[in-house]
């Protein structure tokens, strides 16, 4: 796995910028760079958060948590309509019935990608990585005050 030191030190090499320079960018100490990238000293989570935006990736990328840089609110915030801003979660019914293919008979493309082990853990690796995001810990909190402003 990729460390965090690593992945500061790729990501200011891709840039082109000498240590230094990244820390005058960032508004850091001039040796801060030097001590993250050695591993003698760790951004604070402030620190990481501008370093994630500064380089346009998200903080599992910088953390070497993940290798997709896309950053959350790329993808989550797509200028939602008024519809589909209303909660969607409906809990399920006791007995699904198994939806079958409309070719009749067999397995749905979905019971195939997770029909094994390591497709089903990395599904919910990607889940709760987005899930413990600050973007996704947003949306959560967003969905729970409505949730309780219903309620009264």
């Amino acid at each position: 796995m990729v460390t965090m030191a690593q992945r500061i030190e790729a990501l200011r090499n891709e840039a082109g910028l000498s240590r230094p320079a990244l820390a005058a960018a960032l508004g850091f100490p001039k040796n801060a760079i030097e001590k993250y990238e050695t591993g003698r000293a760790t951004p604070t989570k402030e620190q990481q958060e501008k370093m994630a935006a500064y380089f346009g990736v998200s903080l599992f990328y910088l953390r070497g948590e993940s290798g997709d840089r896309t950053r959350q609110e790329d993808w989550m915030s797509g200028g939602l309509t008024a519809a589909e801003e209303e909660p969607v979660y409906r809990p399920a019914p006791a007995k699904r019935p198994k939806a079958e293919p409309a070719s009749g008979g067999g397995a749905t493309m979905l019971d195939a990608l997770f029909s094994s082990k390591q497709a089903k853990d990395q599904f919910k690796t990607m889940v709760l990585e987005a899930l413990r995001s600050p973007e996704g810990q947003e949306l959560i909190a967003q969905a729970v005050w409505k949730e309780l402003a219903k309620r009264r």
